[in-house]
């Protein structure tokens, strides 16, 4: 079920809790069931298929690639749940362009691409206006020059350490708040974030998070206090 441009971006505007969905860190659940567990509590899900962990790195180090075939199917199942459950959740996907556009049609609502990644440009250029764009921003300076890109909104981190991305030092919440501050678009702090680190957020009132939701003993009830924590609704 696809949506008009306006009415995505309106929602994108609304959202507060964006999940970063990489299978691998359900902790030995079902991540299907996962997902349709956590799709009505969430305000958009980045479908993330690609390796977890590795050694740590630093703040805007490119990571590996998404895997096209796990993201496409990923996706698919994840907008027949979304119009299911939850049908004013986004679904996006991490890094493929391809696949965004191969699934437009069933309703998927964008991208998000890394600096490792194809250029935000080119990306516009190959989606056109209707479908959404995220930029991973690891620095002030980038979210200030991100106003010059054909952006919907913004990644910025890593705020924590964060075992998941392999990074061994993150920014802290007062950047990630002095980042939201300074910018005109949407802004999603990420990395390491948790439900003891998220009321440090609640000045940005935003988060994508992945294993804590993913991870947590009860995925739904983590989702709920998480967004609680963010100051959100």
């Amino acid at each position: 079920m696809t949506c008009p441009a306006e009415l995505r971006r309106a929602r994108l505007d609304a959202a507060r809790v964006m999940l970063l969905f990489t299978p691998e860190l359900c902790s030995g659940r079902d991540p299907g069931e996962t997902l349709a567990a956590l799709l009505p509590e969430v305000d958009a899900v980045q479908i993330r298929v690609k390796p977890v962990g590795g050694p740590p790195r630093p703040a805007g180090t490119p990571g590996p690639p998404a895997e096209a075939r796990g993201t496409l199917d990923w996706t698919r199942r994840a907008l027949r749940l979304r119009d299911e459950l939850a049908p004013r959740a986004l679904v996006l996907v991490d890094d493929r362009v391809d696949v965004a556009l191969a699934l437009a049609a069933e309703g998927c609502d964008g991208v998000h691409v890394g600096r490792g990644d194809l250029a935000a440009r080119e990306a516009r250029a190959l989606l056109g206006p209707e479908l959404l764009l995220g930029l991973s921003t690891h620095d002030v300076g980038q979210v200030l020059s991100a106003a010059e890109e054909p952006v919907d909104y913004l990644g910025f981190g890593p705020v924590f350490a964060t075992a998941t991305k392999g990074y061994a030092a993150g920014h802290g919440p007062e950047l990630a708040w002095v980042a939201s501050a300074g910018s005109a678009l949407p802004l999603f702090p990420i990395g390491g974030i948790d439900l003891v680190s998220a009321p440090d957020l609640a000045e940005v009132g935003r988060a994508a998070v992945s294993a804590a939701l993913l991870s947590a003993e009860d995925p739904v009830a983590a989702a709920r206090a998480l967004r609680a924590a963010l100051g959100a609704r």
